[in-house]
């Protein structure tokens, strides 16, 4: 009987209770931070066994009446902590006052947390600082981090239960195009059965979202011919010889692979997040010509930081090199309140995860979310070639949802930021598309103004 017991003792005295703490400051930035940050851990899963972390920062405006946030990366596995700095929080990199091992952080006069509350988590469980406390509790698929997600989102709003009444939106970007949808059904479904607690909900916003890999993917070939990357007789001919399936394509089929070595050959060269921008040499040099379909984007930081300083030009990722820096820092995990022995190395991106992708298309999601009162803002920035907002357009248009305007632009400063379309569904449920102008993957990153006074806009009903 003893033997029995003995993994389940050892499994309870893994089991840490939730917590949270206020940070005053942080390592980089000069005095007290002008806002109001917690960190802490929510144990979900049986017997808590997952430890997912966030980041909490109440509105700078009226955090009472503000919308309340819930904020994941995409990846799947890429940091909280990288939306945070790199698009929508307070804090940025000071770039010019940075050297070395010392980065410099700056307040973002742009950040989303000066209109809402935003809840950053690293999920799902070994994002970040997130983990868990047994081997089993590691494995996961989209279906059961979506799961466990929602579960930390009750947990967390009983423990915060002033924010109950805040208008909620579940928002991420990339990756979190699968997850978020799903989240957002397991929140609308459980306030229909009376789970507690009540959750004012009110719908979804997506940046640059994964919806189905093989078809988001598979939209780089016509958005690299909208963007002349591609010829007119070379995209015709792949269209044609390839049957428009450009990932899943027949081994025997020699048209069509020639067709796609000419395509690869064509952007291979071109950096996925913004086509403007340089590509950065962290790939090999003996990779197949068919690299352009494997993946949504893919990091090397090792061969960033190997690489001689004066024979690159400068590419985006570069950036990155700080956040690595500083989130590594035993000064800054103590100030962020990390469990100590938890994780040994925070990683902005972590694609060793044991997870399963198992929702290979997320558009059945929105279709039922569209017979809901909900509203949805879907944004892309119009240089992504990672994930082209054609493909989006695509399946957003497969909703069959009304058509209420036209096409149209919207503007900052009195210039085009984007290009806007709005969608609605019997009077109740609507979606509002629009792209970022000059945005890369993510727009945020790219474009913090444009996507600012969009999301403002949008949170106050006010047409973009």
């Amino acid at each position: 009987m003893l033997h029995l017991l003995l993994p389940l003792l050892l499994l309870i005295s893994n089991v840490v209770p939730s917590q949270s703490d206020i940070v005053e400051s942080l390592p980089g930035f000069p005095g007290d931070l002008p806002f109001k940050l917690e960190t802490g851990y929510v144990g979900v899963g049986e017997l808590e066994e997952v430890q997912l972390f966030y980041y909490f920062i109440e509105s700078e405006r009226s955090p009472k009446d503000d919308p309340l946030l819930l904020w994941l990366t995409g990846g799947p596995g890429c940091s909280a902590l990288s939306g945070l700095l790199f698009e929508i929080g307070p804090l940025r990199f000071d770039y010019s006052n940075s050297s070395g091992n010392r980065p410099v952080l700056r307040l973002n006069p742009y950040s989303w947390t000066k209109i809402a509350n935003i809840i950053f988590l690293d999920a799902p469980v070994g994002t970040g600082f997130s983990y868990a406390t047994t081997w089993t509790a590691s494995n996961k698929t989209d279906t059961s981090s979506a799961a466990q997600t929602y579960e930390f989102l009750r947990k967390w709003l009983m423990s915060h239960p002033k924010f109950l009444i805040n208008p909620l939106y579940i928002s991420g970007d990339s990756y979190s195009g699968v997850i978020v949808p799903i989240i957002v059904k397991e929140v609308y479904d459980g306030n229909e059965a009376g789970r507690e607690p009540p959750m004012n909900l009110k719908g979804y916003v997506l940046g640059n979202p994964v919806t189905c890999e093989v078809k988001d993917i598979s939209q780089r070939i016509p958005y690299g011919h909208k963007t002349a990357l591609i010829s007119d007789e070379l995209y015709e001919s792949t269209k044609t010889d390839c049957n428009g399936d450009y990932v899943n394509v027949d081994p025997t089929n020699g048209a069509c692979l020639a067709d796609l070595e000419m395509v690869s050959i064509c952007l291979e060269k071109i950096y996925l997040g913004q086509i403007l921008e340089p590509k950065c040499s962290i790939i090999t040099p003996n990779h197949t010509r068919l690299e352009w379909s494997r993946s949504i984007l893919e990091e090397n930081i090792i061969d960033v930081v190997s690489m001689p300083q004066q024979s690159r030009p400068w590419c985006r990722s570069y950036n990155y090199l700080y956040s690595y820096i500083w989130a590594n820092d035993r000064n800054v995990r103590e100030a962020l309140n990390v469990r100590e022995g938890t994780k040994p190395e925070w990683d902005r991106c972590n694609y060793s995860l044991a997870y399963t992708k198992d929702v290979l298309n997320s558009v059945v999601y929105h279709k039922y979310l569209s017979k809901t009162s909900l509203r949805a803002l879907i944004y892309s920035g119009d240089h992504d070639l990672a994930l082209p907002y054609v493909g989006t357009l695509e399946w957003i248009r497969s909703l069959n949802l009304t058509l209420l305007g036209p096409w149209s632009p919207w503007f900052v400063d009195g210039q085009v930021a984007g290009y806007s379309i709005l969608y609605s569904e019997n009077s109740k449920y609507d979606l509002t598309f629009t792209t970022i102008k000059g945005g890369g993957h993510t727009a945020p990153e790219y474009k913090p103004k444009e996507c600012f006074a969009m999301i403002d806009r949008w949170f106050d009903y006010y047409p973009l």
